[in-house]
C-alpha cells in the first residue's frame, strides 16, 4: 500500500482527488511503480454499478491510426504521406511547461471523476438497501399485525368458552 486516506467520503472535496494524483505522480517518476490504476465503481444506474480498472500512468495513447491521414494522401503544400504527417506544431510555452501542468492537471480530474463515481455509486447502493429495509419493516409490519390479532382472537374464543363452559356447569 502506497497511499491511505480513512474517511475520505464523508467530507468529498476536490483536494482530497489532488493528494491522490500528486502522491500517484511522485511514485510514478521516481520510479518507485511502474504503473498506476485507478479501480473504482462506475455509477450506472440505481440499481447497477460495475467495478472499473482504468491505467492512469503512463497516460495510455490514443490510436495513432485514427488520428493519421491514410498513406498516399496529399497534404497542403504537396507533401505525400509516408505513414506519419509531415506538420510539426509549435508549442507556447514549451512542451516540458504544458506537460508540467497539464499532466498534473488531468490525472487529478481523472481521480475527481473516479472519487465522484465511487461516491454516486455508494449513494445509489444507500438508497437500494434503505429502500428494501423500509419494505422488509413494512412486511414484518404487517406479519406481526396478522400474529397478534391470531393471538388475542384465540384469548377472547377462549374466554367465551370458559364463560360458555361455567354457565352450563350451573
Amino acid at each position: 500500500m502506497r497511499y491511505e486516506q480513512v474517511n475520505l467520503f464523508a467530507g468529498l472535496q476536490f483536494p482530497h482527488a489532488k493528494s491522490i494524483a500528486d502522491a500517484a505522480i511522485e511514485a510514478f517518476t521516481t520510479g518507485q511503480v511502474d504503473s498506476v490504476y485507478l479501480v473504482y465503481n462506475e455509477f450506472r444506474s440505481v440499481m447497477s454499478q460495475r467495478i472499473v480498472v482504468e491505467r492512469l500512468l503512463p497516460i495510455p495513447r490514443l490510436e495513432e491510426a485514427s488520428t493519421r491521414p491514410p498513406t498516399g494522401v496529399h497534404l497542403a503544400g504537396g507533401a505525400e504521406t509516408a505513414g506519419t504527417p509531415a506538420i510539426e506544431y509549435l508549442y507556447e510555452p514549451t512542451p516540458d511547461e504544458l506537460f508540467n501542468t497539464l499532466i498534473p492537471r488531468h490525472v487529478a480530474i481523472q481521480v475527481w471523476r473516479a472519487l465522484l463515481e465511487s461516491n454516486a455509486a455508494f449513494f445509489a447502493s444507500q438508497m437500494t438497501a434503505m429502500d428494501a429495509a423500509t419494505r422488509n419493516s413494512a412486511d414484518m409490519i404487517e406479519q406481526l399485525t396478522l400474529y397478534m390479532n391470531k393471538v388475542r382472537q384465540a384469548a377472547i374464543t377462549r374466554e367465551i368458552i370458559e364463560v360458555v363452559s361455567g354457565a352450563g356447569a350451573l
